[in-house]
């Protein structure tokens, strides 16, 4: 699988994302090399960002090895741009000029601020149960549909539902190898909504991947996750920050 270095930006189109989401609490996941954590920090929002990636060997080769992947994307952009809109980025030259920039900034807020980068992986995240306002998800979830079956999709969904304690975005609801939805799409939605989560799929100003502008929301302030043994582990990368669970047991 793929490691991308979205932007803030992207973030902010693909996610609907408005200046109150951004005063909350906020979970990307997975992170990659994303921008996103380094400039919404940079604002003020509470962001952290959980990725597989973000444990050794990889989290210090990672920036480097994610620059490799978006020189071989742009030019497989320049001989397909057909097969992609370009309404958001305008050409292959900004996609790629964005990526690059995000991926740098990426580095170096790994490098200063490593603690808001923890090492964690879907379906079983290591945070306490509604440890976050509002939680992201971008590109593995339905983007990976010929590779992970239905029920991780459902064990995924259902654990980001859990660190939620209002929202979960999921963008987009295709796979990456088509521009078909995820065929369980549906069934996964009426099963979330029968556990108390109801959501709905909300028109976005993004597009890349033609037909790719539709965001899941997953409304969590009613849901109640079941008691799990793990349910408040802490992430074993020396990054667990006991102040930034108070909110925990104060009942907020």
């Amino acid at each position: 699988m793929l490691v991308s270095a979205r932007s803030f930006e992207e973030y902010r189109a693909m996610f609907a994302l408005s200046d109150h989401d951004l005063s909350l609490r906020v979970l990307d996941c997975p992170g990659g090399a994303a921008s996103f954590v380094a400039l919404a920090g940079a604002r003020g929002t509470d962001a952290v960002a959980v990725d597989p990636q973000y444990g050794p060997p990889d989290r210090d080769r990672l920036a480097t090895l994610v620059l490799r992947e978006i020189a071989h994307k742009h030019a497989d952009l320049a001989r397909n741009a057909s097969d992609y809109v370009w309404s958001w980025f305008g050409d292959a030259e900004r996609y790629t000029r964005l990526r690059t920039r995000a991926t740098r900034t990426f580095a170096a807020d790994l490098a200063a601020r490593p603690e808001r980068y923890i090492a964690g992986s879907l379906p079983r995240l290591p945070f306490p149960s509604r440890s976050f306002d509002l939680v992201l998800s971008s590109h593995l979830l339905f983007s990976y549909g010929a590779r992970l079956d239905e029920d991780f999709h459902l064990s995924a969904l259902l654990d980001l539902a859990r660190v939620a304690r209002w929202q979960v975005r999921l963008f987009p609801v295709l796979l990456h190898t088509s521009d078909r939805r995820y065929e369980a799409l549906d069934r996964l939605r009426a099963e979330l909504a029968g556990r108390g989560i109801p959501n709905r799929l909300e028109r976005v100003d993004y597009e890349f991947q033609p037909g790719g502008n539709e965001t899941l929301v997953l409304d969590c302030g009613g849901y109640r996750a079941p008691a799990r043994a793990v349910s408040h582990a802490r992430p074993t990368d020396g990054g667990f920050d006991p102040v930034r669970w108070r909110h925990l047991e104060a009942g907020r």
